[in-house]
């Protein structure tokens, strides 16, 4: 009877953790999805090449704005048209793709976790705490900073990760089971199909994280051998994967690989002129606050793992896979040329499995408690000082630096850092090692949630032109010349459903595009731009940034309508 009642306790326990996940997910990534615009240029890009997809019919080679766009391969593209297709044209079906990438990553991490904490409790047979390390893990992650970032936007680093960290996940199975057997073969055939689906999404970097990750996790454990053995079956799966749409692109478009291997891949990771270049200590200086708010817990996570007499051989297996897969990719994206923060996404699966293992050890040391306690009460002093400093140049501070004019946002900012710094206390005083974790886990959710509805006007305004485009829509119905320049050109797309903008002034992300005879006429200057206008009186609507307007004053026609948004926002004009 007695074991029946533990049982009943140990169910109960895990339903509450479970749920509170869930309603975590919940209010920080799916509610809110669709209660903000489309940021120009990079999520109106991811808005407007499925949709053209769609309308068109042509699966294969992407377009964005009727120009071929090569930057990406397609899977995305074709997961994004999906949630077009099921939810609608609107901003969450262009966003839910990113938060359900972030909710599968979880959940994977959840599986790796569970698998080296599930041990039989001597006392009452259950499974002994196995449920709370693995939400804790899905916490972790859940709650990092950049990952409610990027789950929480439109963009492929979401989608990428997961397939990489589903395929070094499959991996990290199959290396568990019987040498030769048909389950291994299986799931290092799943971790094939995995890998050639990120390498859909975004390119060779798919192949590089896993391949980084499980040579050097092989080579710790002298399992030599079998980086050849267990390695050419998801290779040759991943290929097998890739190659019915490689093979079709390259028959309709046989500049795309081309382009895509040597300007994405070689220029972008190692030319002296790559696209957003950067030092190489670049993520190291923004890692405390991408992994925020866990950054200050990592002493005590060291402490745990090391301090600890408990660790099984499989939690060390885990262990070692997973700190080959937060260096090596971190390493490698360090050693490249461009960089952008969402490309060490993929290292925040490995970090939060390691942290949970670490923490949970660290709750039965007394050692390491003394870290974790010192890391809440650091994390507690920190958000007090930034809620002190928000409120100051907020009340106090001169007009021109305070983010916000009303009073409603601010307010909402203060409630979720104050909502943070109430859970740290709860956290730091609790003496229950589940409850102390669960408290600082939940820290986060009232900012996460209220952050969507309380971003400054000044940054929606500079960020999209939807706010401009609406308050006039009445204005800009029915002109069949479009022009705008490359950071509007997206958002032109998506408001009016257009995909035969031209486009004035620098081309940008359009320039490859553009050099294809059937789009050469697509770019304008000031000259071909006033006699585009000139001809097309009363039906040339054009949308640009401010100083792109101020630019083309003295150089086009005088329009008949044009209203300008406030600081470097957008400016919609009519002739």
């Amino acid at each position: 009877m007695l074991k029946k009642l533990n049982i009943r306790k140990h169910i109960s326990a895990n339903s509450r953790y479970a749920a509170l996940l869930l309603l975590f997910f919940l209010l920080s990534y799916i509610i809110p999805l669709g209660s903000r615009d489309l940021i120009a240029p990079d999520e109106t890009r991811y808005a407007v090449i499925p949709y053209e997809m769609i309308n068109s019919g042509n699966w294969t080679v992407p377009y964005f704005n009727g120009l071929r766009y090569f930057e990406k391969p397609v899977m995305g593209y074709w997961i994004q048209a999906y949630s077009l297709l099921m939810f609608g044209n609107n901003n969450f079906a262009v966003r839910f793709p990113s938060a359900l990438a972030a909710l599968l990553s979880a959940v994977l991490i959840c599986v790796l976790v569970r698998r080296v904490f599930r041990c039989k409790n001597d006392d009452d047979g259950t499974e002994d705490g196995w449920v709370f390390p693995s939400v804790m893990a899905a916490f972790i992650f859940l709650s990092c900073f950049e990952v409610f970032a990027i789950g929480n936007i439109a963009v492929l680093d979401g989608l990428f990760s997961f397939f990489t960290t589903a395929s070094v996940s499959a991996f990290y199975f199959a290396s568990e089971e019987r040498p030769g057997s048909a389950r291994e073969k299986c799931i290092l055939l799943l971790a094939g199909i995995l890998s050639g689906f990120a390498f859909m999404t975004k390119g060779f970097s798919a192949f590089m994280i896993p391949v980084l990750s499980i040579t050097a996790f092989l080579m710790w454990q002298h399992r030599y051998s079998d980086i050849i053995r267990m390695g050419w079956l998801p290779l040759a799966s991943a290929i097998i994967v890739v190659l019915p749409w490689a093979a079709a692109i390259h028959s309709r478009e046989p500049d795309y690989w081309n382009f895509f291997f040597w300007n994405e891949h070689i220029r972008r990771f190692m030319a002296n002129n790559a696209q957003h270049k950067e030092s190489f200590w670049f993520f190291f200086a923004a890692a405390p606050a991408l992994f925020f708010p866990w950054t200050f817990l990592v002493p005590a996570t060291v402490s745990g793992i090391k301090n600890s007499l408990y660790i099984s051989e499989k939690q060390k297996n885990l262990l070692k896979l997973c700190i080959c897969w937060l260096v090596f990719p971190f390493l490698f994206f360090s050693f490249s040329s461009g960089k952008l923060l969402t490309y060490v996404l993929p290292c925040f699966a490995p970090f939060a499995v390691l942290m949970s293992i670490g923490i949970t050890h660290a709750l039965r040391e007394k050692r390491s408690i003394k870290a974790l306690q010192a890391g809440i009460a650091f994390s507690t002093s920190l958000l007090s000082v930034l809620l002190i400093a928000f409120l100051y140049i907020q009340l106090l501070g001169p007009k021109t630096a305070r983010p916000y004019a009303d009073c409603l946002k601010p307010a909402m900012i203060s409630a979720g850092i104050l909502f943070s710094i109430s859970c740290c206390i709860l956290s730091y005083k609790n003496t229950d090692a589940k409850n102390k974790i669960i408290f600082y886990s939940i820290a986060p959710l009232l900012f996460f949630f209220l952050a969507h509805y309380a971003i400054p006007e000044s940054v929606t305004g500079e960020s999209s032109p939807y706010a401009l485009m609406r308050q006039y829509k009445n204005d800009i119905k029915g002109y069949s010349v479009v022009i705008s320049d490359e950071d509007s050109t997206g958002a032109v797309c998506w408001y009016l459903k257009t995909d035969n903008a031209y486009i004035i002034g620098d081309p940008g992300e359009f320039s490859y595009g553009l050099k294809y005879n059937d789009a050469k006429n697509r770019l304008l200057d000031q000259y071909s731009a006033a006699a585009l206008i000139a001809s097309n009186k009363g039906r040339t609507l054009m949308v640009t940034k401010n100083w792109n307007a101020k630019r083309l004053r003295n150089k086009l026609p005088n329009p008949f309508f044009q209203r300008s948004g406030s600081g470097s926002g957008f400016t919609i004009s009519i002739y």
